[in-house]
């Protein structure tokens, strides 16, 4: 049985990144997730994490994207098609995001945040604290992952 699902976001994004900086330099690009005022309070204590994970829902995702189930990885002929659950894409049926940022400080209901590859505007899903839990070893990727990242320290699958 599918059940249906109804999220209201909890904030927006706030960045004067565009896509082509945060397609080349995410990792560097700096932004705030601006949360419902009356949400403060649910981010007391976040300050004493040095990163955090925020859901996001990319809502410039076409229908066309949506209806995609195969892919070629970031959009390159000379990498084999695969099924959009198998990249981090934003073509997928639910284009929710999830990134692992750095927490850069927070004053009352906003966070500022370094690596979110979210746009400006974008609905923020939820935030929660990364830890310990969450650093996985022995990571195995697809043979194609390593043509963009030559020398990992990855495991091939």
């Amino acid at each position: 049985m599918v059940k249906t699902v109804s999220m209201k976001p909890i904030g927006f994004v706030r960045t004067t990144a565009d896509e082509g900086e945060i397609h080349t330099n995410r990792r560097n690009v700096v932004s705030e997730v601006v949360l419902d005022e009356r949400l403060a309070p649910a981010l007391r204590g976040i300050e004493a994490y040095s990163h955090v994970i925020v859901l996001f829902w990319m809502d410039q995702v076409t229908k066309e994207e949506r209806a995609r189930l195969t892919t070629h990885p970031r959009h390159r002929e000379d990498l084999p098609r695969v099924g959009v659950f198998a990249v981090r894409m934003r073509s997928r049926p639910n284009p929710v995001g999830l990134s692992v940022v750095e927490l850069m400080g927070r004053k009352k209901n906003v966070l500022k945040v370094r690596g979110l590859d979210a746009l400006d505007g974008t609905p923020v899903l939820d935030v929660k604290p990364y830890d310990h839990m969450d650093v996985k070893e022995g990571i195995a990727v697809p043979e194609w992952w390593f043509k963009d990242h030559p020398g990992s320290r990855w495991v091939k699958g």
